[in-house]
């Protein structure tokens, strides 16, 4: 994964305060702001999500097979 150092971050930093002007760059920058805290936001429900489908699935697993092990038992005792 490529890095980016200061450099680079000031030249694209240069390069939209000439394109976008020094009045719209800070709308700009609290428009691009929103949409990644937006972005993370999502993100991070839909990995909430996944985790909690995963523990259910989990349980349900632990639980069938807590089941059998107490069928076996039953089998040889009884």
């Amino acid at each position: 994964m490529p890095q980016i150092g200061w450099l680079e971050i000031l030249s694209v930093v240069i390069i939209a305060i000439l394109v976008l002007g020094p009045k719209e760059f800070p709308i700009a920058l609290k428009k691009i702001g929103t949409y990644i805290g937006k972005a993370k936001n999502t993100i991070n429900n839909f990995q909430k999500e996944v985790s909690s489908v995963t523990k259910d699935v989990d349980l349900k697993e632990e639980a069938s097979s807590i089941d059998n092990k107490n069928k076996k038992n039953i089998e040889k005792n009884g």
